[in-house]
């Protein structure tokens, strides 16, 4: 038997194969049990699961309210279980211990809290514009469930992704197959637990972790589900949106970005430069979101250089659960090799390797996948390196002449997920209005709520999670229309009764 298993219609179980994979740590390379390896089977019979569950009204037939309040229990539960919760995140993500227990744990709480505050505004339909034309009339609009949901969500950010994803889909009254990533499964099983717990009925969550393509197709592809959301690479949610397609799915991707950091020249560089290697460094640089391209202007590149191999100097690099670290390893031996890859071709392109650069295997980091906080200056804007996801502790610094040139180098990616402008806040704000992201920070960076949309420009990403108006997304809008007259002499028909001339 697996030490983590499947959930699938309220019940654990191992999958169909009786196959399992090891979750590694990433800090220590050892295996911390091992998983249930859902494929095509274990999939279908999730939606299956999902399908009943949606179509019987266990969960859909509910008034939001109610919904709401089971909501609030996962978010106790999760609070209940907070350490155990923060300490397997620690251990399967390489987190940092401050990370899983304030962004992790308690981002899934903050998420279940606060879409319960969202799901009552549901349960009262809204008044469209009266009209007298063709006929008087009332209208009004409805949103309902859109039915079933899968989410495949990527290994950065497991349970605080895992909550996203099934919160929403919840509070609107769907039911959901979740599929975590191979690498980080752990967390996601956890919740389930704390989901039956709290009241959500069999067959409303399943979870269904496994690596390959077999489990995640299915998911996409299957006439079952109605809705998917997806986040991870650009390249995959290209994959996604094609197979999503045949069916029509409505789709909802969280894709790649090489988001802008622009420093301006009233910068308070003190908040700045701690904010910049905040942006780049949290989580090892393994956030969507990452500020990894700065833009400085001409007369503050070598002094904010400078300052930023000074501060990035101070990062303690270590074992995800040891004191004082603040910086962990990256997920795998892969993710290792690709960013030493990056790493490489930028020193090849020509640019300055200002810090950093080289894995860490010293005080007994040789058996993780640690990469030192790496700094590249006299970086162009054609560089692989400014112009590709990296997905780790790499910053790429870049020089512009003029505001306007900032902007241009900013908005010269096919990516839009995300940037920060550091300057004077009424500056700031104008530069900000024109970057061409779906989120923007004035002085700060990684903030990201509930409360709030959050999704992407351009090829990162297609609609929006988060906020009321990610919550929508999980909704289909129905329109009612009720005559106020009912006689039939009012009505503007085609009698198709009486021969036409």
């Amino acid at each position: 038997m697996a030490d983590f298993q499947l959930f699938i219609d309220g019940a654990f179980c191992d999958a169909e194969s009786g196959e399992t994979f090891d979750t590694i740590d990433p800090s220590t390379g050892e295996s911390l049990g091992t998983v249930a390896k859902a494929d095509r089977a274990d999939a279908a019979r999730a939606v299956a699961a999902a399908r009943v569950a949606f179509d019987d009204g266990r969960w859909s037939a509910k008034r939001a309210s109610e919904r709401a309040g089971v909501l609030k229990a996962v978010a106790k539960g999760v609070k209940d279980r907070a350490g155990e919760l923060a300490e397997w995140e620690t251990r399967d993500t390489g987190a940092t211990v401050v990370k899983a227990k304030a962004a992790d744990v308690g981002g899934a709480m903050f998420w279940f809290r606060t879409m319960a505050e969202f799901a009552p505004l549901l349960d009262e339909p809204e008044a469209l514009p009266q009209t007298m034309a063709p006929g008087p009339s009332y209208n009004y609009l409805q949103r309902d469930p859109v039915g079933v949901c899968s989410a495949i969500i990527p290994w950065n950010f497991p349970l605080q992704m895992a909550a996203w994803k099934i919160s929403m889909a919840l509070a609107a009254g769907n039911t959901i197959v979740l599929k975590p990533a191979p690498q980080t499964p752990v967390t996601a099983t956890l919740l389930a637990e704390i989901l039956r717990d709290a009241g959500v009925p069999d067959g409303v969550v399943n979870i269904v972790p496994g690596p390959g393509p077999g489990a995640g197709e299915e998911l996409v592809s299957n006439a079952g589900v109605d809705r998917v959301s997806f986040t991870g690479s650009t390249e995959v949610g290209k994959q996604v949106m094609r197979m999503a397609a045949g069916t029509v799915k409505t789709t909802t991707l969280e894709l790649g970005g090489k988001s802008a950091q622009v420093l301006l020249d009233d910068a308070d560089l003190e908040l700045a430069i701690d904010g910049i290697l905040y942006g780049i460094f949290f989580h090892a640089g393994q956030v969507c979101t990452a500020g990894s391209r700065l833009l400085v202007g001409d007369a503050l590149h070598d002094e904010v250089v400078e300052r930023l191999v000074a501060r990035a100097a101070d990062i303690r690099v270590g074992r995800a659960g040891d004191r004082g670290v603040t910086m962990g390893p990256l997920i795998s031996a892969r993710q290792l090799e690709t960013v030493l890859g990056y790493i490489d071709v930028g020193a090849k392109e020509g640019a300055t390797l200002a810090t950093g650069g080289e894995q860490l295997t010293a005080d007994g980091l040789d058996a993780g996948f640690f990469v030192a906080p790496t700094i590249f200056s006299d970086v162009t804007p054609d560089m692989r390196i400014a112009r590709e996801e990296i997905f780790g502790p790499v910053l790429s610094v870049l020089r512009y002449s003029d505001t306007d040139d900032a902007v241009r180098i900013a908005n010269d990616t096919s990516y839009g997920l995300a940037g920060a402008v550091w300057g004077s806040p009424s500056k700031a704000q104008r530069v900000a209005s024109r970057l061409q992201a779906g989120t923007v920070w004035v002085n700060d960076y990684h903030l990201l709520n509930p409360k709030y949309p959050f999704g992407g420009y351009k090829q990162s990403g297609v609609g929006r999670e988060h906020g009321l108006l990610g919550l929508l997304e999980y909704t289909e809008a129905k329109h009612v229309h009720v005559a106020i007259d009912q006689s039939r002499a009012s009505k503007r028909w085609f009698d198709m009764t009486v021969p036409q001339a």
